[in-house]
Formats: C-alpha cells, sequence, structure tokens
C-alpha cells in the first residue's frame, strides 16, 4: 500500500514539474523592400504575446527574381515561442509577392530556435518577387 501511495504522490508532484509549453503570439510588421534580382529591406515590427508587446527591428536579403520596390504591412503568427525573446534570431525563407500600385505576399520564416513567422499582408508599390531570403530580427 505504501508503495502505491509512493506511485500516485510522485505522479502528482511530475504534472507540476512539467516545462512550460510553447505559446503562440501575434505579429505585426512593417517592412521596406527594394532591389534588382537582389533585394533588401528594413522595417520595425510588434509581437504581442500573453498580453504584452515587444517591438522588434527586421532586415533581410533576398537572391532570386526580385524587380521593383515595396512597402509591405504584414501581420501574422509567431509559433513556438517560450519567451519573447525567442522571436530573436536569424531566418530563412522562399516568399512569393507581387505588386503594381497594390498586391499581396505571403512568407513563411524559422529561425534556429524552431520559431515560426506566418505572415501575410498588403504590398503597395511596383515589385515581383520569388526569392530565397535571410531575415534578421533583433529585440529593440
Amino acid at each position: 500500500m505504501r508503495a502505491f501511495q509512493l506511485v500516485i504522490l510522485g505522479s502528482v508532484a511530475c504534472t507540476f514539474l512539467t516545462p512550460s509549453r510553447a505559446d503562440t503570439g501575434s505579429v505585426r510588421v512593417g517592412f521596406t523592400k527594394a532591389g534588382f534580382v537582389v533585394g533588401a529591406g528594413a522595417g520595425r515590427g510588434i509581437l504581442t504575446l500573453r498580453g504584452h508587446r515587444y517591438p522588434f527591428r527586421i532586415s533581410g536579403l533576398g537572391v532570386g527574381f526580385t524587380m521593383g520596390a515595396s512597402n509591405n504591412q504584414l501581420v501574422g503568427k509567431a509559433m513556438n515561442l517560450r519567451d519573447p525573446s525567442d522571436i530573436a534570431g536569424s531566418y530563412s525563407a522562399i516568399g512569393v509577392g507581387g505588386a503594381i500600385g497594390a498586391g499581396v505576399g505571403s512568407v513563411q520564416l524559422r529561425n534556429e530556435r524552431g520559431v515560426i513567422l506566418q505572415l501575410h499582408g498588403v504590398k503597395l508599390g511596383a515589385e515581383i518577387s520569388v526569392a530565397l531570403s535571410r531575415v534578421q530580427v533583433s529585440m529593440e
């Protein structure tokens, strides 16, 4: 009987010691991009996680078919976050988008911590892009 009580007590204790699970936050990014074959851009964003807002900077370089310039307003999700600072890092992406006056774009990015950004939104300007990109995110 004593062994059974220890097993039950151990099981209950383990439920309180399990690591916190990863969260999903919302992301809003403003990003300006320009290029011909090689594109470069920079911008700022806000991560909203657990009711708090965390500003960050974003910059990137893309190689592939890129032509023109655009201002991008993107929204989406940041997944697999254990801490807000997990969003910082270097991301790889394959993105597709276009705009002549106005258009749409979407991208999925993943960093070395396993954080995934799924972003989509509006492009203003004149740009067509299908490129492999390297994006850097840093907390402000």
